[in-house]
């Protein structure tokens, strides 16, 4: 196994975070591939793994923290490590050491940029990015907001501990509709995902929804909001890790419907009426 630098050949299969086999990856669309443009330009970096027969089983992506979402100051963060742990295309790879290689790796590679340390985002959970698997790698914990922890590697002594964006506001709700709101930031499959689901279930409702999209690749709209991805219907922060289905966000909308519908069927049998 290698550890190597993304080449262009690479880009599609890692927009794809290493699972272009999958459906729900190409629903998600291009957001990645746009957002990919964008960073090139801001110093992105990422580091693929390669196995012995030339496949690509790994990857980890980072980025100076002014372009990221978190506050800090020269430092590197993490967006995310991925190993390919599905049975479908190039199979199960997790557990064999390729995501602290990885992690190794970037850290090498921050330094050598002049970069005072390396931060990453984990959740206590026991699933996907768990801070506590940072820790084992002898990251300490700098900030905490819920379940998720933000953890870092100093690598010099003036290095300052960064800070988790935290929700700063919610959208502004208009009267006689369901205000659907999607703060979209490209980085994610998972939350472009999101993104897309609810866009399609949205449009099913017509005029009962007024759908707004917000791109948080901007720095001062990020801060704002205080994240980079987040999926309200009216004021009510949706969860989207995992996305939540199609079918799911429709439901919801459904039954906000059938209250707005039943609320201006009674105004309109009261204006026939007067």
């Amino acid at each position: 196994m290698q550890i190597i630098d993304m080449a262009d050949e690479h880009e599609r299969l890692y927009c794809k975070c290493l699972e272009d086999w999958s459906d729900e990856m190409k629903e998600a669309g291009d957001h990645k591939t746009v957002w990919l443009e964008q960073k090139k330009k801001q110093g992105l970096r990422v580091k693929l793994a390669r196995d012995d027969e030339n496949k690509i089983v790994g990857m980890i992506h980072y980025v100076p923290i002014e372009h990221g979402p978190a506050i800090g100051a020269d430092l590197y963060y993490v967006y995310c490590v991925w190993v390919h742990g599905h049975k479908e295309g190039v199979g199960d790879n997790q557990k064999k050491g390729i995501g602290k290689a990885l992690l190794e790796a970037a850290e090498k590679d921050a330094e050598s940029l002049g970069a005072k340390g390396l931060v990453a985002w984990g959740i206590t959970l026991p699933f996907f990015m768990r801070s506590k698997w940072f820790k084992k790698q002898g990251y300490l914990l700098a900030d905490r907001d819920g379940m998720m922890e933000m953890v870092w590697k100093p690598f010099r002594d003036d290095a300052v501990a960064p800070v988790l964006l935290r929700l700063k506001k919610k959208p502004t709700v208009k009267e006689g509709v369901i205000t659907v709101t999607c703060l979209r930031n490209g980085w994610c499959p998972a939350q472009d995902l999101s993104f897309e689901r609810m866009k399609r279930a949205s449009a099913g409702f017509g005029d009962l929804v007024d759908f707004r999209e917000i791109d948080t690749e901007e720095r001062e709209i990020m801060e704002e909001w205080g994240t980079s991805d987040a999926l309200f219907i009216d004021d009510r922060l949706i969860p989207t890790g995992p996305p939540p289905s199609y079918a799911k966000l429709r439901k919801m909308l459904e039954s906000k419907a059938r209250k707005l519908r039943a609320r201006r069927s009674k105004a309109d049998a009261g204006g026939a009426g007067s």
